[in-house]
C-alpha cells in the first residue's frame, strides 16, 4: 500500500497540491483522475520522487520514501515500474534491449537471466519473437505494451501509469486497460494510473481519487462515481 499524508507542493507561490492525502491499494488499479492542470502529473512525479513536495508525508508499505538514505532510495526504486505517456522507449535500442535495460542497470544478472526475463516479460504482453524489432517499426499500441513489459522487467510491486491510452484509438485502449487490469490482480502490484479516460474509470477502476484544483474532493470505487451527487465530479463525467 501507498499511503499520502497532507502533501504540499507550490511553484512560484502558486499551491499545485493542497493537503493531498490518499491510500492506493495492492491488487488494484487505483485512479487519479480531473480535468488537465489540476494536480494529477504533479501528484503522480511526487509519489515517485521527480518532484519534491514542499511538506507531508509518502509511505510505501510503511517506509518513509521522503526520507529514505541513498541504498534505501535505490532498493524500493527497484520495485517501482513507471509506463511513460510517450512511451519513453530508447529509439536506438530494440524492444529485447529496451526491457532488459532496467535489469542491466539494477541487477547483477547473466547475459543469459536477462534474456530469459526479457522473454517472459514479452511472453506475458502478448509481442512474442518481436525481440529484434525497433520502436520505430511497431504500432502505438505495441509500444504501450514494450513500455509495461519494461516496467515489470524487475519484478516490481508498485507501477506507475501516466495517460497509457493516450494517442490510441478505443479498442487498443481497452486492451491496453485489461493488460494493466490482469497484471495488477495476477502479481498483486500497486497500480497507480493518471488518466481522464471516463472508460477506463467504468472498466477498472477499483479505486479512484477525484482531484480539483490541486485537492482531493473525492474518492471511491467505479460503481460509486456513477451514483455521486457531487457537483463537480457529475459535470466531469458528463463533458468526458
Amino acid at each position: 500500500m501507498i499511503e499520502v499524508k497532507n502533501l504540499y507542493k507550490s511553484f512560484d507561490n502558486a499551491e499545485v497540491l493542497k493537503n493531498i492525502s490518499a491510500q492506493f491499494e495492492p491488487g488494484k488499479i487505483n485512479l487519479i483522475i480531473g480535468s488537465s492542470g489540476h494536480g494529477k502529473s504533479v501528484l503522480m512525479k511526487s509519489m515517485v520522487g521527480l518532484i519534491q513536495p514542499d511538506s507531508g508525508d509518502l509511505f510505501y508499505d510503511g517506509r518513509d520514501f521522503l526520507n529514505l538514505n541513498y541504498a534505501e532510495l535505490r532498493g524500493l526504486r527497484r520495485e517501482i515500474g513507471m509506463l511513460f505517456q510517450g512511451n519513453a522507449l530508447f529509439d536506438s535500442l530494440t524492444v529485447e534491449e529496451n526491457i532488459g535495460f532496467p535489469l542491466k542497470m539494477f541487477t547483477s544478472m547473466h547475459t543469459e537471466e536477462i534474456a530469459e526475463r526479457v522473454n517472459f516479460c514479452l511472453k506475458r504482453v502478448a509481442l512474442d519473437n518481436k525481440n529484434e524489432k525497433y520502436p520505430a517499426e511497431i504500432s502505438g499500441g505495441m509500444k504501450k505494451r514494450v513500455g509495461i513489459a519494461r516496467a515489470i522487467a524487475l519484478d516490481i510491486k508498485y507501477l506507475f501509469a501516466d495517460e497509457p491510452n493516450s494517442g490510441l484509438d478505443p479498442i487498443t485502449s481497452r486492451k491496453i486497460d485489461a493488460l494493466l487490469k490482469d497484471i495488477t490482480e495476477e502479481y498483486k502490484i500497486t497500480t497507480i494510473i493518471n488518466t481522464h479516460d471516463m472508460k477506463t474509470v467504468t472498466d477498472i477502476g477499483d479505486k479512484i481519487v477525484f482531484i480539483y484544483h490541486g485537492e482531493n474532493i473525492w474518492h471511491g470505487s467505479r460503481n460509486e462515481i456513477q451514483k455521486t451527487e457531487q457537483k463537480i465530479v457529475k459535470t466531469f463525467i458528463k463533458s468526458s
